[in-house]
């Protein structure tokens, strides 16, 4: 007779030994920056706090916690400097924000960031329409933000909207992303992590962007993170295919938080960031090790939907939550 549980191990064990996939992952959990920053409900301090010390608690070694713009522009995170203060830190975790400018830069020092991020897009439409300049200019804006960042020892890390999609120009050439990853490679980012931040990639289109991008890093893909967004059920298939092309970082928001306003002709959010939990579960049935629990990414997971008074968009914490019930 055969015995299932030795064959389900002895095929988990031969997918690890194939190389189809990295031994370990890092995940970046963006969920409560890039999550709750279109959310239109004000969400109370303390009850970020709550969520962000959750999170803490679950093996997670890189969290992006806020943002430090302009309560003008977003005003769910203008208590950026309060969250960062009053956050239980764990010694592994490193804690993360946005800081787009100077000013944003000197609160992120204040408040004991250990890691900014910077942003820019592939999109020449989506940069003028969304900041208003030409992605070369919208680049030498983060010129003294890095300088400053580099003169305090602080790492960086890039981010590149519409990797392979926009909702003005449509399909976007990998050499010109590869061109905007080498520019801020060359600025300083030890790091950049590539967002279809309006969901429409597949694998066909992420293996011939990472092929690229693979030259233009000279084969070292621990300098490209992905950054996935579920819009149309993609993300999944999308990860397994950067993890196959030697990508071992990648973002996702506990919950699916967070949706792109681009994505919909109306300008409502839909379904954005991939779910923490459903990425989460993807590489433990991979043999991927990761070092997070899930129980205490879904005890995040229920803090934050609870105060949102809705579900969570994580189909594995759906199921999971069933079970439970």
């Amino acid at each position: 007779m055969i015995d299932r549980n030795k064959m389900y191990h002895l095929f988990r064990r031969g997918v690890s030994s194939a190389a189809r996939f990295p031994a370990e992952v890092s995940i970046v959990e963006v969920g409560p920056r890039d999550g709750l920053q279109n959310e239109e409900l004000n969400i109370p301090t303390e009850n970020k706090i709550e969520f962000v010390d959750k999170l803490s608690q679950s093996g997670l070694q890189r969290i992006e916690v806020t943002s430090f713009v302009s309560a003008k522009w977003v005003p769910q995170l203008a208590d950026a400097k309060e969250v960062m203060k009053k956050i239980s830190r764990n010694p592994n975790v490193r804690y993360s924000t946005l800081t787009p400018n100077l000013k944003g830069l000197n609160d992120a020092l204040d408040s004991n960031t250990q890691e900014i991020a910077i942003f820019g897009a592939a999109s020449e439409t989506f940069t003028k329409k969304n900041i208003n300049c030409t992605i070369e200019q919208s680049l030498k804006q983060f010129d003294q933000v890095v300088q400053q960042a580099n003169a305090n020892k602080l790492p960086i890390r890039g981010y590149v909207s519409c990797v392979v999609g926009c909702p003005y120009e449509g399909f976007i050439k990998p050499k010109i992303v590869g061109q905007v990853v080498e520019k801020m490679l060359s600025m300083g980012c030890y790091e950049v992590s590539l967002g279809d931040t309006i969901g429409v990639g597949n694998p066909n289109t992420v293996r011939d962007l990472l092929t690229e991008l693979k030259r233009v890093v000279s084969g070292n893909m621990d300098l490209l993170a992905i950054h996935c967004h579920d819009t149309y059920g993609m993300a999944l298939v999308n990860i397994v295919e950067a993890l196959e092309s030697g990508i071992r970082v990648v973002d996702s928001s506990t919950a699916g938080l967070g949706g792109c306003p681009y994505a919909s002709k109306g300008g409502a959010a839909v379904s954005g960031n991939v779910a923490t939990e459903d990425v989460l579960y993807l590489l433990n049935s991979l043999g991927v090790r990761t070092g997070v629990d899930m129980n205490t990414i879904l005890a995040a997971s229920d803090i934050i939907t609870s105060v949102l008074n809705r579900k969570t968009n994580s189909k594995v914490g759906l199921a999971l939550g069933c079970k439970k019930n």
